[in-house]
């Protein structure tokens, strides 16, 4: 398996791991970064649009894509928190982040998407080791997660799993440093 930044690779690899349909194809991982009213409003092309655009801009490039055999199977979103405005009011880091909201050193992962058919072989661990190595390399002080718990939420949906889970940041080297609602953590790496 590889992991590339995704402004390397072609946007059709892209367009391939987000799909047609589902969760993945109508947010093109928008939903942090969009006013409630404009994501309400917002058409997947849209949506897409606006994240070829992020990844034109590459400052720095919004996330990981994973390969396995030369098929592009994953994405993980890591980007530094202030370009997630949505997140920096969202219950789980405003109770439970130690990290200054302004601070552009703490990165935030907020998605994983594995297409159906390749799920459940480590692709989320591998995309999670390249999106760590990604802000590391461009100057990343601390990266913060909000996956679920899945101990205390045993049978959420795939729909629902987006952020990670607890244990894939555990086995990461993340630590739970807040626990702000009783099934969402907030994970923490420093660098």
């Amino acid at each position: 398996m590889t992991i590339a930044s995704v402004e390397t690779v072609p946007w059709d690899d892209v367009r391939t791991v987000f799909g047609n349909r589902g969760d993945p194809h109508r947010c093109w991982c928008q939903f942090f970064k969009l006013p409630n009213k404009a994501w309400e409003t917002a058409e997947p092309a849209q949506c897409e649009q606006l994240l070829q655009e992020q990844v034109s801009a590459n400052d720095p490039a919004p996330g990981v894509i994973a390969y396995l055999g030369g098929d592009p199977v994953g994405w993980c979103a890591i980007e530094p928190r202030p370009n997630y405005p949505r997140l920096r009011r969202a219950k789980v880091v405003t109770v439970g982040s130690r990290q200054d909201a302004d601070d552009a050193s703490v990165w935030s992962v907020t998605c994983f998407v594995v297409r159906v058919g390749f799920r459940r072989r480590g692709i989320a661990a591998e995309l999670l080791t390249g999106a760590v190595e990604q802000a590391r390399r461009l100057g990343a002080r601390v990266i913060e997660g909000y996956p679920v718990d899945t101990a205390e939420r045993p049978k959420a949906p795939a729909a629902e799993l987006y952020h990670g889970t607890v244990s894939l940041f555990l086995g990461a080297g993340f630590e739970v440093v807040a626990r702000p609602t009783g099934e969402r953590a907030v994970m923490e790496l420093v660098l």
